[in-house]
């Protein structure tokens, strides 16, 4: 919302999500149409505004801001989740548990369903997704398997399982059993998310060498955790063991078959505890007898339970029934990350997880997190700061930082500046997942530029600027040289801060509501509206004056903790020596 007084002047997500390091959740995150161009009817002049009995805005208009409060969730879970994640959902959503569902009765319960969480018994088709007509907007898969993951590649190596059933045979076999060492092998990581990245700092510890793939793992991730990425086929052809932690999609489909298993060293070893179906079984049994694959431990198949299957009778594969989530702690704790990381989804918060989306770690996030306050609140004012009618298409966002531009990873920061321009008018919920998308959808271009500058290097980002080419403003002094809007702020003792607005220089808190002044510099100013707010009971958090020529023209920014009404904001506008002002909401 923005009320502005101007003297004219030209101008669905899958999160792998967890703090827990045995846990495994994935979200889907969908994508929202919403309309995107400001109306006339959000920019209102206070000069001439005329309060309405009805809504107390001017002319009777309102502005409509989402507010997801309003309505609560409907949650389906169609399989069996622990109490602790159900009470943490029911405290946010309605929540409806409906086990064994067929496919035509899921497919006309989601209908009226916002989120869905399943395990592993439930498959989310298109057809699914096309049943929800829109409404859908997460799903989240509940699992666990890292350190299962572990205990088959160590148990696999030194032939646990095989010397178990020989003794309890009577039999004493040690020469038949001898297993080989895990320190200095390279472990090949196949999909590299909060499962993949969790296995491979484990087998770095266990002294192995790691080399991961997954086309949308950043490289930072990995260089921290001292992996290399590298290609799909480098992986399998230099691995000595190879871990699976990718999803079954249809490129996933079988992808581990005849030919690859021909691209590998022979005597690789496989581990399996991500997903049945990216093994071709009869290949994998073709390898194994040949001796290209020396061992396999599974904790997946294609069709489970299997049936008549040669993996199972085959001496050299060890098997378990899909216990990756067989721990106490880790039902109950999968729960409960399951039912945070959906509820903060339906939320638009940003995550970790989105496994249809590129991932950011946790650590970025938690780095990021008030850089990624400041990146929406800048867009949300930005926004604000446009003339009503005007289609916004071109936005540039610079980043100053004192690291390597390979070292920033900005999407996170790109998608926050779109969901402050976005949100505020729609009833749309933008995150990371969907944000380029919506963008794109929308005609919405946003690039970046990332600048080198001599800081603290500890703190990745000193200063961004967000800049809105071709349109008109509602508050002139927004405008800088070049005639873009042009905004920028800083993170101070952690809280955004505006300190540009057009060619002013300002120190502003961006909390709460803010009014921005364009005035003569000139003494008595700060008293004068200062004193309208007094008068109208408004509480002053701060007032900041920024100023390009001594007694020339000056910006006067005040925060209020609460919104003036009309006659407040009129009799700002009224005082002789302020040219424009703007109301903004934050």
């Amino acid at each position: 919302m923005a009320f502005s007084s101007t003297k004219p002047i030209p101008t669905p997500c899958f999160l792998r999500s967890s703090s827990r390091p045995f846990l495994h959740t994935k979200i889907i995150t969908s994508s929202i149409p919403i309309s995107f161009k400001l109306s006339h009817s959000q920019s209102l002049s206070i000069k001439n505004a005329v309060t309405s009995p009805a809504t107390g805005s001017p002319s009777g208009q309102k502005i409509k801001t989402p507010n997801f409060q309003e309505t609560r969730p409907t949650i389906l879970v169609s399989e069996k989740l622990g109490d602790a994640g159900l009470q943490l959902l029911r405290s946010f959503g309605n929540v409806e548990c409906c086990y064994d569902l067929s496919n035509e009765d899921l497919c006309k319960k989601i209908e009226t369903c916002d989120a869905l969480i399943v395990r592993s018994a439930t498959k989310v088709s298109r057809e699914v997704f096309e049943a929800a007509k829109g409404r859908l907007k997460v799903v989240g898969r509940a699992g666990v398997a890292a350190e299962h993951g572990i205990a088959l590649l160590t148990a696999m190596a030194r032939n646990i399982a095989q010397a178990d059933a020989s003794i309890k045979a009577g039999q004493w076999k040690r020469s038949k059993y001898v297993g080989v060492s895990l320190v200095g092998k390279t472990l090949a990581v196949m999909g590299f998310g909060k499962v993949g990245s969790e296995v491979a700092r484990r087998a770095k510890g266990l002294g192995m060498n790691v080399i991961a793939h997954d086309p949308y793992a950043p490289a930072e991730r990995a260089r921290a955790l001292g992996v290399d990425l590298v290609s799909f086929d480098q992986a399998i052809s230099s691995a000595d063991f190879i871990s699976l932690h990718m999803p079954l999609t249809p490129t996933t489909h079988n992808i581990f078959n005849d030919d690859t298993f021909a691209k590998m060293k022979n005597g690789v070893r496989i581990v399996n505890v991500a997903r049945g179906g990216v093994i071709d079984e009869d290949a994998l049994v073709r390898a194994l007898d040949s001796g290209k694959v020396a061992q396999a431990a599974l904790d997946v198949f294609a069709q489970p339970p299997p049936k008549d299957s040669k993996l199972l009778q085959h001496e050299n594969v060890t098997t378990t029934p899909h216990l990756g989530a067989s721990t106490m702690e880790a039902q109950e704790g999968v729960a409960i990350e399951i039912a945070e990381a959906v509820t903060g989804a339906l939320k638009g918060e940003l995550s970790a997880t989105a496994v249809n989306a590129p991932m950011v770690p946790q650590e970025i996030l938690s780095e990021l997190a008030p850089y990624v306050l400041l990146a929406e609140k800048l867009g949300k004012l930005a926004v604000q700061l446009v003339a009503g009618g005007s289609g916004i298409k071109s936005v540039k966002v610079v980043y100053e930082s004192a690291r390597d531009p390979d070292d920033l990873d900005t999407r996170l920061l790109r998608a926050m500046v779109t969901k402050g321009i976005i949100e505020p008018i729609s009833d749309s919920i933008i995150n990371l997942v969907n944000a380029d998308f919506i963008a794109k959808q929308k005609g919405l271009r946003i690039r970046e530029e990332r600048v080198v500058v001599d800081t603290a290097p500890e703190f990745p980002v000193h200063s961004i600027q967000v800049q809105i080419f071709h349109v008109d403003s509602k508050f002139a002094g927004a405008v800088s040289e070049n005639g873009h809007i042009t905004i920028e702020g800083r993170v101070k003792y952690g809280i955004p801060h505006l300190t540009q607005l057009g060619s002013f220089g300002v120190d502003v808190s961006l909390e709460g509501n803010l009014i921005l002044c364009r005035q003569v510099d000139q003494p008595g100013m700060i008293g004068q509206v200062g004193n309208i707010l007094g008068e109208h009971n408004v509480n002053v958090s701060f007032m900041s004056v920024g100023r390009t020529v001594r007694r020339n023209q000056a910006i006067m920014a005040i925060g209020v903790d609460e919104e003036p009404n009309v006659e407040a904001l009129k009799k700002i506008g009224d005082v002789s020596a302020i040219e424009e002002f703007v109301f903004l909401k934050l």
